[in-house]
């Protein structure tokens, strides 16, 4: 075996050995590795290399933790319970309509935010007791939610996975907005009808009481929906005319969540910004260890034998290599699966297109969030419906995460022929 295999080896044994013998976060864990992986190769402990591949994603963090205290504000100001008790007010008799609107509605904050974590814990919390309203077993409103936190994780405008693969290549996260739309939305759509086939029942709004949200709407009015409204605006504005409006993503959600707190519902804006933060944190603490990772792979050559593996695997396995590999890594982090696969699998799909490509692979990246034994994704949705062993859960999202992969597959093997019709 070779020196960069052996240091491979003993980078996973370090992270399996902090996550599952020692209980240590991600994070410590990607740390313990990368100062295992230091010592062994002879180069001490590596204080530089350490703090660099910390801050190696410091303009994604930023993006993440200001996306999550406007999405706090958001939910603060009272605009998510008006968005749902206005979609149970329009569509409560037509669960047809109902199901698909409750999935966008799931999945918006990981499309601001990147994180599947912040839709499962923020509008998935709205959303579970309209699903189990409409009589959805708790079980399959779990999954219903935690598919709409990887959805929406990867969805646009937000795509930190793709983020990841494009920044490894130095390609720019441009022009991916068409092409991570087609790939996820369809797929929401279809779930919300399959997973509520046979147990969606018409809901009467009457009977079922207006709630907070339609109170708050009255209360209020439009004006609760200002701010998203305004962040949007912003975003389009910055990628029409840049030299204009080109503020940056942090800046515009900082905006946004000035503007909630004006726009509703009166709250501490210090105390949201806390709990927001305490929240991004172990997302943020995850970025920075798969940072010093990706810092000691490529110091130590590790990371351009994993490259050269990839490459070397021939073309009728190299699919089935990203079907198997991505989000099993995806447990460690699917950040992590982002930066150390799917950068070299991109490099091996040069004869695709690449934009389309990159997107796939970070679909695929995401469904580690529903692998064992982090499954942040469903054990979250498993809380927030009130399920106490969330494998009933995962035993539920067998079936989509098949159908996820395939459809991602299918992308990268038709992405010349999506990228004309686009």
């Amino acid at each position: 075996m070779s020196h960069e295999s052996l240091l491979f080896l003993l980078m996973l044994g370090a992270f399996a050995a902090g996550s599952f013998a020692l209980r240590l976060p991600v994070s410590l864990s990607m740390m313990l590795a990368s100062v295992a992986a230091m010592l062994a190769s002879g180069n001490g402990l590596g204080v530089r290399h350490l703090v660099e591949g910390t801050f190696g994603y410091v303009d994604t963090m930023l993006v993440i933790a200001t996306a999550m205290v406007f999405m706090r504000a958001v939910q603060e100001s009272g605009a998510l319970d008006a968005i749902t008790g206005i979609v149970i007010r329009r569509f409560g008799r037509r669960p047809a309509a109902l199901l698909p609107m409750l999935m966008l509605v799931a999945m918006f904050p990981g499309m601001i935010t990147g994180s599947s974590s912040a839709s499962v814990l923020t509008a998935g919390a709205v959303v579970a007791p309209a699903l189990m309203l409409l009589g959805l077993p708790r079980e399959t409103a779990g999954a219903f939610i935690a598919i709409a936190g990887i959805l929406g994780m990867v969805a646009p405008p937000v795509n930190i996975p793709a983020m990841i693969i494009g920044g490894g290549i130095d390609m720019p996260f441009v022009g991916f907005g068409a092409p991570l739309a087609l790939l996820t939305f369809p797929l929401a759509i279809a779930f919300s009808w399959a997973l509520g086939a046979g147990k969606a029942r018409p809901v009467d709004p009457a009977a079922a009481g207006t709630g907070p949200g339609e109170e708050l709407y009255r209360r209020y009015g439009p004006r609760l929906f200002l701010p998203v409204l305004l962040v949007v605006a912003l975003m389009v504005l910055g990628k029409a005319a840049p030299s204009a409006f080109g503020l940056g993503l942090p800046v515009t959600f900082l905006i946004g969540a000035a503007a909630a707190c004006l726009a509703g519902r009166r709250f501490n804006a210090l105390a949201a910004a806390k709990a927001a933060i305490g929240d991004a944190l172990p997302v943020l603490g995850i970025l920075a260890g798969v940072g010093m990772f990706i810092q000691t792979m490529t110091l130590t050559g590790v990371r351009g034998f994993v490259v050269v593996g990839a490459l070397s695997v021939p073309p009728a396995l190299l699919f089935a290599a990203i079907a198997l590999t991505m989000p099993l890594f995806g447990a460690v982090s699917s950040f992590g699966a982002a930066s150390v696969l799917g950068v070299p699998f991109l490099l091996a799909l040069l004869g695709r297109d690449q934009v389309i490509a990159a997107s796939a692979l970070s679909l695929v990246a995401a469904l580690g969030d529903f692998m064992p034994p982090t499954a942040l994704s469903a054990m979250f949705a498993a809380q927030v419906v009130g399920v106490e062993r969330y494998s009933l859960v995962l035993r539920k999202l067998l079936v989509p995460s098949l159908v996820v992969v395939l459809w991602a597959l299918a992308f990268i093997g038709f992405s010349t022929s999506i990228r004309g019709f686009l």
